[in-house]
């Protein structure tokens, strides 16, 4: 899909408050609604707008405990990644995982309560995923950037 100048000017505004109505969407873009609506629903039927949801604070909901964990694999097949992949986006801890050039070959972003809960999950969870030979943790002291927009220039 070809996005123009109006539907960068959309989607930054929805990534800035995805709860906006029609209404002030259009009058913050400079288009009467009906045309809006119709540029809204265009870019969600391609992809360019993939869902909506709140963001949630996870320290006010009790898990302020975040992990950077570095995975190795024992090996590169097509069969132990994919066991590898399925199983890690069944942990509900795991917030992101992303596979890597060179090594490490993942790196996930682990969410937990506390040390002790982090520690449950990485013995009961991340250490028996399939694959896995070797796995390096480090702890994040405080978040910088999150959650930002995408930059539309």
């Amino acid at each position: 899909m070809r996005v123009d100048a109006i539907d960068r000017q959309i989607l930054a505004e929805l990534q800035q408050d995805g709860r906006l109505s029609v209404t002030d969407l259009a009058e913050r873009v400079q288009l009467s609604v009906s045309p809006c609506h119709r540029r809204v629903r265009a870019l969600e039927r391609s992809g360019a707008i993939a869902g909506y949801r709140a963001y949630l604070d996870s320290a006010a909901l009790g898990l302020g405990f975040e992990a950077l964990v570095f995975v190795t694999m024992t090996a590169a097949d097509r069969a132990t990644l994919d066991a590898f992949e399925s199983a890690v986006v069944e942990i509900p801890y795991v917030l992101e995982a992303q596979r890597l050039f060179g090594d490490p070959d993942f790196l996930l972003r682990v969410i937990a309560r506390d040390l002790a809960a982090f520690q449950l999950i990485y013995d009961d969870h991340l250490a028996t995923l399939p694959g896995v030979q070797r796995l390096t943790s480090t702890l994040v002291m405080k978040t910088v950037a999150e959650n930002r927009p995408l930059p539309l220039d």
